[in-house]
Parts: C-alpha cells; structure tokens; sequence
C-alpha cells in the first residue's frame, strides 16, 4: 500500500514521509469527486435552492471528502502504520469528521446525476424499488444505525483484530470501509432520519461507548496491541504509552465531537418543542 516502513529501519528521519497510493482507494476517491463534480453542474439548474445555499452544501461535501482523501492517501495513513496514536486519529477523522460532513451535504443526488443518462435512469429505477427502500428504511432506522456503528468499532478494536490489520492490506481496506460506511449510516440516521430528541440520545450513547473503550485502551496496564505498537520505540515512545496516548485520542476528542453533535441536537429538538411545532422534531431530507 506504501513504501516499505523505514521507521523499523532507524531511518524514518531522514527519509520523507509517503503518500499512499493504493488504488482500491485512489480510485473510489477519484470516481466519487468526478460524479459530483459533474453531477453539480448538471444539478445546480434544476435545484431550487438560492445559489447561497448550494455553494454551502457544496463547500460541506469537499470538506468532507478532503477529510477523508487526507486521512487515507496523505502521510498521516502510513503514519497510522507506524504508531497506534496515529491510526487512531485516521479512524476519527474517517468516522467523526468526514462522515458527518458527507452526510449534512447530501450528495445522493449530485452523484446521480453525475452518471451517464443511460445508467442514472437505471440506477433511479433501482433505487426507487421496494426492495431497495424498504433495506435503507431498515438500516437507516437509528437503533439499527447505532448499533451498527457501535458493532464495528469495537469488533474492529479488538487487539487480535486490530493488530492483524497491520500485515494485511485486504483487512485493513475492509477495517476502514466498516467504519466509514457505518459512520456513514449512523450520521444519516440522526441527521436526516430520527426525532431530534432520540437522534440526541443515540448520539450520547455512542459517546459514551466511545469514551468507554478509549479510556480501556488508555488506562489498560499492558500493552494489547502489540504488533500496531511495535515501531514506536523509533518515535521516541514505548509501546505502552503509544497505547495510551491512542486511547485518549478515542477518549476525549472524539468524545468531545460527539458531545457537541449531542447537544446541538438536543438545543434544537428544545428550541422546536418550545414553538409547539411538529416539524422542528423530526428532519427530513428533501
């Protein structure tokens, strides 16, 4: 997936730091921006938003994909390969940063149109089935949502798990595929799907979830992961406190990110119960 880790060799000071160019990832990446890219200028004509409001919506899925571009091609993914405290930021920026910015910009129409005519008609006719819409209302139900996202994140941290990532490639593309199309569910569910005041309390749930397996990792009295761990002594850390530092990275900034979408949620879901209307409860994406 990148060059061969010089950090094991002593050496990763004098030798910069590699982009990563895999293409099971380059390419999704590539083959998303164009759809949208083109999808938009076919879009915008037909859109009955103000020019105001498509330029945000635009500017919130480019945030969102430079996220996530950022964190698996730039340095920071072979990073994550040398130092556990790394990973674990990649995983959050994926899951806590880019997910809920995709979501918030809706991007299911713009990529569609972004198809040829031909296979955009099709594609249509095959979203709009019962089978297909009846498996999204199913998955996009905040419970399931939720539960789903919780799943991955602690099967894929579990230390065997986790560990054996790191010397497979096919393990660790599906390792980051999980946690972004479950971030990308449960960020739908509370942001378009659920009641305010329930999609609050899911959100609170994963927080504290969360926070519950970063403060294992971080307060844990041995080392778990032990092959993700094994370069830091090139980085000037021991294995324990490259653990402990990834924990509260798990801990405490994703936690706190969480806590905000929380509350947000909850102001809103306050604000409309406060104007007696029904609406401001629920959103609903157009």
């Amino acid at each position: 997936m990148t060059a061969p880790a010089s950090a094991h060799e002593g050496h990763v000071h004098n030798v910069a730091l590699p982009w990563t160019i895999d293409p099971w990832i380059i390419v999704p990446l590539g083959l998303s921006a164009a759809l949208y890219a083109c999808g938009s200028l076919r879009f915008r004509p037909r859109s009955s938003q103000s020019r105001r409001a498509f330029v945000q919506r635009l500017a919130t899925f480019w945030s969102g994909w430079l996220v996530l571009a950022g964190a698996l091609v730039s340095p920071l993914h072979w990073l994550g390969e040398q130092l556990f405290t790394f990973h674990m930021i990649e995983h959050e920026l994926v899951m806590a940063v880019s997910a809920p910015l995709i979501v918030l910009a809706r991007p299911s129409a713009m990529l569609l149109w972004g198809l040829p005519r031909m296979i955009r008609r099709q594609a249509g006719r095959a979203l709009a089935s019962r089978a297909v819409r009846s498996t999204w209302k199913c998955l996009s139900n905040g419970t399931v949502a939720t539960l789903l996202h919780g799943a991955a994140i602690w099967a894929w941290h579990a230390p065997i798990l986790f560990d054996a990532t790191i010397d497979s490639a096919p393990l660790h593309r599906l390792q980051h595929l999980s946690f972004f199309a479950s971030a990308i569910l449960f960020w739908w569910s509370v942001i378009w799907r659920s009641n305010r005041g329930v999609a609050a309390w899911h959100v609170f749930l994963t927080m504290l979830h969360m926070s519950i397996l970063g403060a294992l990792i971080a307060l844990a009295p041995k080392v778990l992961y032990g092959v993700q761990t094994q370069a830091s002594g090139t980085w000037g850390l021991s294995p324990l406190e490259d653990q402990q530092m990834a924990g509260l990275v798990m801990w405490i900034p994703a936690g706190i990110i969480y806590a905000a979408a929380a509350l947000t949620l909850t102001a809103l879901w306050i604000r409309a119960s406060g104007k007696g209307g029904t609406d401001g409860t629920r959103i609903v994406a157009p």
